[in-house]
């Protein structure tokens, strides 16, 4: 197995003893660093973590760049913690990181043969799952991961066993199944009450549904939306620019005058 190494490894590993130096100092001497705990960091990586997120849709290279040495700050600083609470530091936290790669990795560091990347998922999720002993496969997932990335996660993880679909035209006919059912539960047609906890089901089966089909062919749904998030965002504010040149609030306009800016937007 050859490996090639960049000519700039010496000048990385510098770069990061000079964040690690840095890190110990803030920690012992700046008045908000010192006062941090792993509980009054959390919320600020998950917002780091999203701003990631936001770069890397835009395709922003420099932003991604920023924003990964946030995370990498992070990782730091809760490695100083567990240091301080004499429980790892960031070298148990690399050191344990190296092993389980090529645990998961028998392809590349042991003798198992995998030709394609579904039959490495299905290794990674065997091994994984013996490692953690969980009786279930979906254990892994965490609970507090947003609804559409935990479906995704779920129907990946599934999948990695083998349970899934054969063919993505089966995937669809599940999707107009579900379609289906929720619209006998939310027939607006006939004018009766609905029953908002079994429509409330029926869409959820229906999302869920669409998210496989995304999985199969190969959409990341979570990011998908997103893009449709911040198009309607852009779309919007082109039309609450419009108003405003026109002298009016969105409220004094008609819904034809904000169709006719909406339209316009779309060309953009």
């Amino acid at each position: 197995m050859k490996i090639t190494h960049d000519e700039n490894r010496k000048e990385k590993l510098n770069a990061f003893d000079r964040m690690l130096t840095i890190m110990d100092e803030l920690r012992e001497n700046c008045p908000w660093d010192k006062k941090q705990t792993m509980e009054s960091l959390r919320h600020l990586t998950l917002e780091e973590t999203y701003e990631l997120s936001d770069s890397i849709i835009d395709g922003d290279l420099d932003e991604v760049k920023k924003e990964l040495g946030d995370i990498l700050l992070h990782v730091l600083f809760y490695a100083r913690l567990g240091f301080e609470a004499g429980a790892f530091d960031i070298q148990a936290v690399i050191e344990e990181q190296c092993e389980k790669l090529v645990r998961r990795h028998p392809h590349i560091y042991g003798d198992v043969q995998a030709e394609s990347e579904d039959v490495v998922k299905q290794n990674w999720e065997k091994i994984k799952l013996k490692e953690k002993g969980n009786k279930s496969v979906l254990g892994g997932v965490p609970a507090s991961l947003p609804a559409l990335i935990k479906a995704m996660r779920i129907q990946e993880k599934a999948r990695g066993v083998g349970f899934d679909w054969e063919k993505k035209s089966q995937v669809w006919e599940k999707v107009e199944e579900e379609m289906q059912e929720f619209k006998e539960e939310f027939n607006v047609e006939d004018g009766k009450e609905i029953d908002k906890d079994k429509a409330q089901a029926e869409f959820g089966d229906l999302m869920f549904s669409l998210v496989n089909y995304a999985r199969f062919i190969d959409i990341n749904p979570e990011e998908a939306l997103e893009r449709t998030n911040k198009k309607f965002i852009k779309r919007f504010q082109y039309l609450e620019d419009g108003a405003k040149q026109a002298g009016k609030s969105l409220s004094e306009m008609s819904l034809e005058e904000m169709d006719a800016y909406w339209n316009k937007a779309k060309s953009l």
